[in-house]
C-alpha cells in the first residue's frame, strides 16, 4: 500500500514538474496576441503601417511579422506616440488602414511575389495616392526586389530611390564590415559594425537622385559579384541600405538586410532600421539615436509555423493545449494528494 502511494505521489509531481515547464515555455508561434490592422484612436498618433508578406523561406528567416513586432517595441520604446499596424499576408483586408498613415512599410518576398505588385498593379496605384501625400515608403530584405517593368520596379524606383533590379543585382550572404557612417539623423547612436546577412547590392538607383543618401556602404569579396554588371566594379564599397528624400516631401528607406530573425541582436543593426522608421515618419530622433532594449523572448516569439500544411499544425497545436490542460488536472489532483498526505 505505501509503495503504490509513494508511486501516485511520484507521477503526481512529475506532472506538476511538466505543468509548470509548460506554464514556462512560450509557444514561439504564438500570433494570437498581435492586433491585426487595428487602428489608431487617437488623431495625434503616429501611426506605422506594417505589411507582412506571407510565410515564406524556412524556420527563423524571413520572419516577417516577428521582425514588425520586435521593430514595433523598439519605436514605441523611443516614441510612446508611435502606433503599430501590422497587416499580414501582404495586404490589408480594409485598405482605409493606410488613411492617417506617417508611413507604410513592406517586408516581404519580392519580385513576381511581392505583395505590392499583385492585381495587375492595382494595389500599387492605391498606394501612389499616399506616396503622393508624402507618406515614407519603407521596404525591408526581399520587398527591395521588384521586377524591373515600367508599372513596377521603374515606379517603385521613383518612391524608393531604387531596387533591386534582377538584371544587375546581386543578393549573396557575406559579412558586411560598416567601417563609416554618414551624419545623417538615421546613424545617430550607431556605432560602425560587422554584420553577416543576405546583403543585397548593385542596386538599380534613380540616376543623380537628389535627396539620396547611401546609409550602408561596405565592400563585398569580389567572388559574390554574380552579374555581368556587378562584376564591373571589383573593390568598390557596395550600398546596402540609403534614405531617399523624394521630391513629393515624402522619405523613404531601402534596407537589404533582415534574412534572419536572429540578426535583430545586433544593437546597432536594430538602432539604425529602428532610426529609419522615425526619419521616415518625420519624428525627430534623438542624439543618442533610438532606445532599442532588446527583450531576448522577441527573438524566439511570434515566429511563422513553417513546415506543415494548416491542417496539421492546428492539429498538433490542440494536442499540446489538451497536454497542457491535462497537465493542469494532474497538478491540482497532486495538491489535493499532498493535502491528504498531512
Amino acid at each position: 500500500m505505501r509503495q503504490a502511494w509513494l508511486t501516485v505521489l511520484a507521477l503526481a509531481l512529475a506532472a506538476a514538474s511538466v505543468s509548470v515547464r509548460a506554464e514556462e515555455e512560450v509557444d514561439p508561434y504564438d500570433q494570437s496576441k498581435i492586433p491585426i490592422e487595428v487602428d489608431a484612436t487617437d488623431p495625434n498618433a503616429i501611426k506605422i503601417v506594417m505589411i507582412a508578406g506571407p510565410i515564406s523561406h524556412g524556420p527563423g528567416d524571413h520572419e516577417h511579422m516577428a521582425g514588425y513586432v520586435l521593430l514595433s517595441h523598439m519605436l514605441t520604446q523611443t516614441n510612446p506616440k508611435v502606433f503599430p499596424v501590422f497587416v499580414k499576408d501582404g495586404w490589408p483586408k480594409n485598405e482605409r488602414i493606410f488613411e492617417g498613415a506617417k508611413v507604410i512599410a513592406c517586408y516581404s518576398d519580392g519580385r513576381g511575389g511581392h505583395p505590392l505588385v499583385q492585381e495587375n498593379g492595382r494595389r500599387l496605384d492605391v498606394l501612389q495616392k499616399y506616396i503622393d501625400q508624402g507618406v515614407g515608403f519603407v521596404c525591408l530584405h526581399y520587398a527591395v526586389d521588384y521586377n524591373p517593368k515600367p508599372n513596377e520596379g521603374e515606379r517603385v524606383q521613383k518612391w524608393l530611390g531604387g531596387y533591386y533590379d534582377v538584371r544587375i543585382s546581386i543578393n549573396p550572404f557575406w559579412v558586411a564590415d560598416y567601417k563609416e557612417l554618414p551624419d545623417h539623423p538615421i546613424c545617430r547612436g550607431v556605432k560602425p559594425f560587422k554584420q553577416n546577412d543576405e546583403w543585397y547590392y548593385n542596386m538599380n538607383f534613380l540616376p543623380d537622385a537628389k535627396g539620396l543618401t547611401r546609409i550602408l556602404q561596405a565592400v563585398p569579396p569580389d567572388g559574390t559579384r554574380g552579374t555581368a554588371d556587378a562584376k564591373k566594379y571589383p573593390g568598390r564599397a557596395e550600398t546596402t541600405a540609403w534614405a531617399y528624400e523624394r521630391p513629393d516631401g515624402g522619405r523613404s528607406f531601402g534596407f537589404t538586410g533582415g534574412h534572419s530573425h536572429k540578426f535583430w541582436a545586433n544593437d546597432d543593426y536594430r538602432r539604425l532600421v529602428t532610426n529609419a522608421f522615425l526619419w521616415a515618419a518625420k519624428v525627430e530622433i534623438p542624439p543618442a539615436g533610438a532606445k532599442v532594449d532588446l527583450d531576448p523572448k522577441d527573438l524566439k516569439s511570434n515566429l511563422d509555423f513553417k513546415g506543415m500544411d494548416v491542417g496539421s499544425q492546428v492539429k498538433m497545436r490542440n494536442e499540446v493545449k489538451a497536454l497542457r490542460a491535462r497537465a493542469a488536472e494532474l497538478e491540482k489532483e497532486n495538491a489535493e494528494l499532498k493535502a491528504k498526505a498531512k
